[in-house]
């Protein structure tokens, strides 16, 4: 693990690189990728209303048209692999794909519908989600991070986001576990994003 931070760290040296370097709100209009490698999506639920679990999905995929300036013009597309589920409880990894159907739908997906600004560096982006065959509404509160170019030399510039939203389990049918009546319907996501520029 320390072998890919000690090549960082000699670029930075040799060449000059600034580490440190601060984020910029005023980045580049483009076409952004995900980049998986620092992206999830972690869920939370109340279990027998007396704890919060977490698990997250790790493999997202997905771009975005993005012009800071028009932010409400910008457009999000994502996939999430459901078969890349991580939870602390290795059992309960194989019963949530059981749950999800992954066998039947391996991916999720959410299309933007509508982006709106609410703050210098805040916004809400609403779409579709798409969970074990059902599509629904779903609203994101997202923060953006900035962009910055990276300290590794030949790497693409990035951005980064975080969001926050809720879903309902009953509204994508995921009630059918013997667990069911020991968690709560609501469940909260945190989602983590950095964006690679084409």
């Amino acid at each position: 693990m320390r072998w890919p931070f000690l090549v960082v760290l000699c670029f930075a040296v040799n060449f000059g690189i600034p580490a440190a370097a601060q984020t910029s709100l005023k980045v580049p209009a483009g076409t952004y990728t995900i980049y998986s490698n620092h992206t999830q999506v972690m869920f939370a639920i109340r279990h027998l209303g007396l704890s919060t679990f977490y698990g997250s999905f790790g493999h997202v995929t997905g771009s975005l048209q993005f012009d800071p300036a028009q932010p409400e013009k910008s457009a999000l597309n994502v996939q999430i692999d459901m078969n890349d589920i991580v939870t602390a409880v290795d059992e309960l990894n194989k019963g949530l794909k059981s749950v999800f159907q992954t066998s039947k739908y391996p991916t999720a997906t959410f299309i933007s519908t509508r982006i709106g600004k609410t703050g210098e560096n805040t916004g809400t982006v609403t779409g579709n989600l798409t969970l074990a065959g059902v599509t629904k509404p779903v609203t994101l509160k997202v923060t953006f991070n900035g962009g910055r170019d990276v300290p590794i030399p030949f790497q693409p510039y990035r951005i980064g986001f975080d969001a926050t939203g809720a879903i309902k389990r009953s509204d994508f049918g995921l009630t059918h576990m013997i667990w069911s009546g020991m968690v709560s319907d609501d469940v909260n996501l945190t989602i983590n994003c950095e964006m690679e520029r084409k």
